[in-house]
């Protein structure tokens, strides 16, 4: 958090960017950075949403709500305007309250964020499997370096749909719906959700597999809500975000070995670029350009042109081909993927005694 704030502040203030933003899914990643991002950035009020565990007798809290409390404590001391909602942002009980906080806090917001990454959603569960047939290729256990073939079944029908009906548009749309209706979408207002596409080496478990028939799905609901914003001079948009480490896609079979490449081969090159770089670029040079943000021809923002450089994925195929356990260190970013899986969790940072005694029970303020 504290890394992210401090290459926020040493870019210049925003002077265009939003003033009230909504974030769905702001307690990690690349919500998380977005939030930082507006704020820091930008001076913008923001208000997030994120589904985390407070801290009880027999465990610490989750990353996450560490984060959104940190965050609030350090925008307080900025004189920024925060405030949060902790619950499942797929039920109509967090999306009344949420309603409800706006109009207490903000009114209406220039800038809707949606990010949410999660298994479930109600009675659907999604699945990361290919379609139409199963799937081999290499993968890593990064705890051990150890690289080896493993299959993928494909997904049955209701996988597939199970799949759409998480991570697709519908929730997305019924979110600005909820706003429009409420009119808290002040004019001009605009709405992002995230995406990925990636490479032709993840391309069978990822872009042709059950996510990316969610992706295609979210795709189309910016079409749609995008002509739904038309009478308030709005946007929508899908944003496609180069690859990350996430405990997300840590789950995901093939992708930390194709991450664990790629980060090398663009740190090598000087191109690679995390959530924050990412979010900055974001805000500073597609949304709150002069002359609206450019788009690719299916409407989406790119901002994965750095990791889909030909000359940079050339090398990413050549080393996906060659990588063993035996070359691996040679090949792959294998200490950098487990430092940043590991700092994501709070741990990895030489700066900090983990041997202290501290009291877990961290408060975000706001949900005093």
């Amino acid at each position: 958090m504290q890394e992210q704030i401090r290459f926020v502040l040493s870019r210049p203030r925003m002077e265009k960017g939003p003033r009230k933003v909504l974030i769905i899914g702001a307690s990690t990643g690349y919500g998380l950075a977005t939030r930082i991002a507006a704020a820091f950035g930008a001076r913008a009020e923001t208000v997030g949403v994120f589904f985390e565990r407070p801290a009880d007798e027999d465990r610490t809290a989750s990353a996450g709500w560490y984060n959104s409390a940190f965050f609030e404590e350090e925008a307080e001391k900025a004189g920024l305007r925060a405030w949060s909602l902790n619950g499942d942002a797929f039920s109509d009980p967090v999306k009344a309250d949420t309603l409800a906080l706006l109009r207490k806090t903000t009114g209406p917001v220039d800038l809707v964020i949606y990010s949410l990454a999660a298994p479930r959603r109600g009675m659907h569960t999604s699945v990361l499997r290919p379609i139409g047939h199963e799937y081999t290729n290499k993968t890593v256990n990064f705890q051990t370096g150890q690289v080896y073939e493993t299959t993928v079944p494909p997904a049955s029908e209701d996988e597939i749909a199970g799949t759409v009906a998480v991570m697709g548009g519908e929730d997305w749309q019924l979110w600005i719906e909820a706003l429009l209706r409420a009119e808290l979408l002040a004019p001009g207002a605009m709405t992002v959700a995230y995406s990925y596409i990636g490479s032709s080496v993840t391309a069978a478990i990822y872009r042709e597999g059950t996510i990316g028939k969610a992706k295609e799905h979210l795709e189309a609901t910016a079409r749609s809500l995008d002509a739904k914003l038309l009478s308030l001079g709005g946007r929508a948009y899908v944003a496609v975000n180069k690859a990350v480490v996430t405990l997300a896609s840590a789950a995901i079979p093939f992708v930390p070995l194709y991450i664990g490449i790629l980060y090398q081969v663009m740190k090598d090159k000087g191109t690679h670029e995390g959530c924050i770089e990412q979010m900055d670029r974001l805000l500073r040079e597609r949304l709150y350009r002069d002359g609206g943000s450019p788009v690719d021809d299916a409407g989406r923002i790119r901002l994965d042109e750095k990791e889909l450089d030909p000359a940079i994925q050339k090398e990413v195929e050549a080393r996906w081909k060659r990588v063993t356990t035996e070359n691996l260190p040679q090949l792959v970013d294998l200490d950098g993927y487990r430092k940043e899986l590991s700092r994501i969790c709070g741990f990895d940072f030489p700066q900090v005694n983990y041997a202290a005694d501290i009291d877990p029970n961290i408060a975000i303020p706001s949900l005093r």
